[in-house]
């Protein structure tokens, strides 16, 4: 047998270990061969490959260099350097590699892919699409790529077109888990619930043991506000991935809807761990503080977390700390700073951003219902804990002068644009405006108008916009003070307006935040707070009607604003 021979033999059995999974002997063997032909292109790239297998991307790309020093023209190490880069972080020089495979083999499919992987990854979104394309034109029965265009269809909101390439995938490769999963929320988005949930079960027909798939069926569920069923899917993603912290998190959202605070509670604090509101985490060199430990004498940072709603609710938690012993401290976001300024139980607020004093402990705002070990009997409901400085209301009084209507009504119809689903709570203006009883002045508490709202409030004389000049929530609080009553979707401003005492009417969407529960028109953290439920998904029409009805009727509740107001 020649020395030729012989490494080809070698080259044989390695690859046949490889194939069969046996890294460790395959690798040997490679190893071996570059013994005796230390430029031997197939070794270097095979190294590489395992290296990669491996995670060993480092060293994954000094072998796909070496392979390609020893064959300049080498298309597949050059994709295969471009996949390690990836994995590295590095997206723009894996992106020039599956460029230069691409100028090597124009027709290379994988390569296209690849690229089209990287482009998405950076957010270029135009671009990844037609890498897809190009894939799909040269391979047409390329399911994955199929399944990732239609990932990124999806993310471009396109759900229709992201539906047809998930079905294109399924056709291609019948048994696709993953493809049934995402179809189902491709479905979902659609709002074809008994399809999209089909399509969830298909896919843990196929794999019973797909997390993801158990995890979004109770995501369907509970949109579709069946707690119970949606905590049952979200038991088994758990119980195949333990540390499933979005499945966890779910979880606690439904058992809090359905008013169980002492299980609920508990697995709220797994939001720290999804990918959503891990950014958000805090990090403090003291210790966070979730009534685990006595604070009396202590001092302690009470902080926000994202949304002004959030911060307005459960600031309230401050005097019940400071009844514990402990001094508090508020940090919030800069538009509250000054309204909050006066709360009861705080030593001082400061604002996000800001030098803090020194503290002993921390608990971010939202874990004070554990902290505090609350229950729906023992949350501490107080009618009005928010004063509005008497400056601002004076100078709102004069802005606005005298009454134009029976009532003068306070009116949020839209939230911020974030988060991604914050449309879900918000009404079309058009669609609200056409349903105001005359003989009212409305006056708008918010100042972000949605670009689709714009013409609306421009076109219509019933509602006084003030935008930029509420420069921050202590003019919104003002405004507030002097309205007989606040009509708003779950916002800021509807917590604002409650917290001040005032009568507030929140319009929900069918699925609500866990902390307006379920069935009901009252709100235990809010005693002045009535609630109107949308009957169904993404139909306000009968939720207004009744807000409507309500103001037409002779018997209603609102009582008007003192006179000098």
């Amino acid at each position: 047998m020649t020395a030729a021979e012989r490494i080809e033999g070698l080259l044989t059995k390695a690859i046949s270990l490889h194939q069969q999974g046996d890294l460790a002997r395959a690798r040997a063997m490679y190893t071996e061969i570059l013994e005796n032909q230390p430029n031997h292109v197939d070794a270097l790239h095979l190294l590489g490959v395992i290296a990669h297998q491996t995670k060993q991307y480092h060293h994954a790309v000094a072998w796909f260099d070496k392979s390609i020093t020893a064959k300049p023209d080498f298309a597949e190490a050059y994709s295969n350097r471009g996949l390690a880069l990836q994995a590295l972080g590095r997206l723009d020089a894996a992106i020039a590699s599956y460029d230069r495979a691409i100028a090597l083999r124009h027709d290379y499919a994988e390569a296209w892919y690849n690229r089209g992987n990287a482009l998405r990854n950076k957010q270029l979104l135009e671009a990844a699409m037609t890498s897809y394309d190009k894939a799909i034109a040269i391979k047409p029965g390329f399911a994955e790529a199929y399944a990732n265009r239609g990932i990124l269809l999806f993310e471009l909101n396109q759900f229709d077109e992201a539906l047809a390439s998930y079905d294109r995938a399924i056709a291609i490769k019948p048994d696709y888990t993953s493809v049934y999963t995402n179809r189902g929320a491709a479905l979902q988005e659609l709002k074809r619930y008994d399809e999209a949930l089909a399509s969830y079960d298909k896919s843990i027909a196929i794999k019973p043991d797909y997390a993801e798939a158990h995890y979004n069926r109770g995501k369907l569920l509970q949109e579709l506000k069946q707690p119970d069923a949606a905590i049952s899917s979200y038991d088994k993603a758990v119980a195949i991935r333990p540390d499933y912290a979005e499945a966890h998190y779910n979880k606690s959202l439904a058992l809090l809807l359905k008013g169980n605070f002492r299980d609920g509670l508990p697995l709220y604090e797994w939001r720290w761990k999804t990918r959503q509101i891990a950014p958000f985490q805090r990090q403090f060199r003291q210790k966070a503080w979730l009534g685990d430990l006595p604070i009396d004498g202590k001092t302690i940072l009470l902080h926000g977390e994202t949304g002004l709603g959030d911060t307005i609710q459960f600031c309230r938690y401050a005097r019940t700390v400071t009844s514990m012993g402990a001094k508090v401290i508020l940090e919030v976001q800069p538009t509250l700073l000054r309204l909050l300024q006066g709360l009861e139980g705080v030593s001082a607020v400061v604002s996000r951003g800001s030098r803090l004093p020194a503290f002993d402990l921390h608990c971010p705002l939202m874990s004070l219902p554990l902290a505090c070990h609350t229950d729906l009997k023992t949350i501490p409901t107080v009618t009005r804990y928010i004063t509005t400085p008497n400056d601002k209301v004076a100078d709102w009084q004069h802005r606005l002068g005298k009454k134009t209507g029976e009532l003068r009504i306070g009116v949020v119809w839209s939230g911020s644009s974030w988060p991604k689903h914050s449309s879900e709570r918000s009404i079309p203006l058009s669609e609200l405006v056409t349903r105001l009883p005359e003989n009212i002045e409305y006056v708008s508490l918010q100042q972000e108008i949605r670009a689709d709202d714009k013409a609306t409030l421009e076109s219509t004389q019933q509602i006084r916009h003030y935008g930029e000049e509420l420069k921050d929530f202590s003019d919104t609080a003002a405004l507030c003070e002097l309205m007989d009553l606040i009509i708003s979707i779950d916002t800021g401003v509807a917590h604002l307006s409650a917290a001040l005492g005032r009568q507030t009417w929140i319009m929900l969407p069918f699925l609500p935040d866990w902390r307006w529960l379920l069935d009901r028109n009252e709100s235990p953290w809010y005693p002045t707070a009535t609630l109107f439920r949308q009957s169904s998904p993404d139909s306000w029409g009968s939720t207004i009607d009744e807000v409507v009805r309500l103001l037409r009727s002779p018997a209603q509740t609102v009582q008007s604003a003192p006179s000098d107001r």
